[in-house]
């Protein structure tokens, strides 16, 4: 009886590894044009996930054709538009290191910077992502300095370093808030000095002249002030900073003439 039972167990599991490879689709090994036709028509349909896997079969069904090294970055720009950012980055890496002197390998540079690019989070969250597309996007410019690439790249570099001095922007304004003026200091300073080009710099020289100020360092204060009123004299942070180091708000001066000339052009 026992062994009827043994019998019994060692046939059912006979039955259901059976049906395992029956259920299992067979390999099917495609030419080489055909599936890289079906990748390619996957791709423009959006399906990007399977345009990504069609690629790879590319390459692993048929290695050493030149449908292969096309297909290693299609698969990784195929991920990209899917936006598995880690994948992509893996296959461009992959194909930089075994094709470093392909015609297509500075796209591939400019591919791996932009899957950072696009994944720069807002100010309020950590910056390692950031800091990541922009060292991406300088090797794009190292090294292939007079390509499209490099002209692109040099545009998101201003944007990304913009970012940067937006995220010290958002703690040095924590620190103020909080009337820690030093670190609040330090941060402003931080991108006075290391992000000049960038559009933060009149609020930075504001809020150095303000948390001076709090801590009753009137020179130094003002020499921020000055700095600001110098370089952009026409900005909202410099009237601020004038009111703040004069106590006059020179905004109601402006309304004030402007109403005057106007109502003169009125009457005559």
């Amino acid at each position: 009886m026992r062994q009827l039972k043994y019998v019994s167990v060692l046939l059912l599991l006979v039955s259901v590894t059976a049906c395992s490879s029956d259920d299992k689709a067979p390999y099917v090994e495609r030419p080489v044009n055909a599936l890289y036709n079906l990748a390619v028509n996957a791709l423009e349909s959006g399906a990007y996930l399977e345009a990504a896997r069609f690629f790879e079969e590319v390459e692993r069904q048929h290695p050493y054709s030149v449908w292969a090294t096309k297909a290693q970055l299609m698969a990784a720009y195929s991920n990209y538009e899917a936006n598995k950012y880690d994948d992509a980055v893996i296959g461009l890496d992959r194909f930089i290191r075994l094709h470093p002197g392909n015609r297509d390998t500075p796209y591939a540079y400019y591919l791996k910077a932009l899957t950072f690019y696009e994944q720069i989070t807002d100010v309020s969250r950590d910056q390692l992502g950031t800091e990541k597309a922009l060292k991406a996007l300088r090797e794009v410019i190292r090294r292939y300095p007079r390509s499209k690439y490099a002209r692109d790249a040099r545009l998101k570099i201003d944007l990304t370093r913009d970012h940067l001095a937006g995220k010290e922007m958002s703690i040095g304004r924590f620190y103020l808030r909080k009337k820690e003026y030093i670190a609040a200091i330090n941060r402003f300073r931080r991108v006075i000095d290391n992000y000049q080009t960038t559009t933060h710099i009149p609020e930075a020289l504001h809020r150095t002249a303000e948390a001076y100020s709090a801590l009753g360092i009137t020179e130094e204060a003002k020499k921020a002030a000055s700095v600001l009123g110098h370089n952009y004299p026409g900005s909202e942070w410099y009237i601020d900073s004038y009111a703040l180091m004069t106590g006059k708000d020179i905004r109601e001066e402006k309304e004030e003439k402007g109403f005057l000339a106007r109502a003169w052009n009125w009457v005559f």
